[in-house]
């Protein structure tokens, strides 16, 4: 079985996934990785192909992992956002959502410029990632076999808690 995490840009999915697969001696692996070790870097993809053709990429790259187990996925933030990506992923694997609040993600953007769907002529990024955020909360929600919020959290509380919460050794 895999562990999929899922949630909004900067929740930690990386950081986390990367702890977790190291206290469980599972390989880790992120799908934004993956996409940018065959394809390029994600911001060039949008600005070239657009958010379509990455998206399918995504797919293309879930297609592959939900073959393999014993994997802790980091996943994109709008990876789970297609009914195909959940599915496949749910063959072979949980999902866990990540929450954080808002002012928790723009704190860990404040530094971060290489988000390109907060790249917006007509919003700030703040506005932007509000949007997101209402937007798909309610689909990482409905996806979720788990939920952990990580907000005043240390990456390593996150990590036990998704480990005792899911079971995984």
């Amino acid at each position: 079985m895999n562990l999929i995490l899922c949630g909004m840009m900067c929740v930690g999915k990386t950081t986390v996934g990367k702890k977790v697969a190291e206290l469980t001696s599972r390989r880790w692996v992120d799908t934004d990785q993956l996409i940018e070790a065959r394809h390029g870097k994600i911001s060039q993809i949008f600005a070239r192909q657009g958010e379509a053709h990455f998206r399918a990429l995504e797919t293309q790259t879930v297609k592959s992992l939900s073959t393999q187990d014993g994997l802790v996925i980091s996943t994109g933030g709008g990876l789970v956002l297609r009914d195909e990506n959940v599915n496949l992923l749910k063959q072979n694997g949980k999902i866990v959502f990540l929450r954080a609040r808002l002012e928790t993600l723009l704190s860990r953007l404040s530094t971060d410029g290489t988000r390109p769907l907060l790249c917006s002529q007509t919003e700030s990024a703040t506005v932007r990632l509000s949007n997101l955020l209402t937007q798909r909360t309610p689909i990482y929600q409905q996806v979720a076999d788990y939920i952990i919020d990580v907000d005043d959290k240390t990456v390593e509380e996150v990590a036990a808690e998704l480990i005792k919460l899911t079971q995984i050794v």
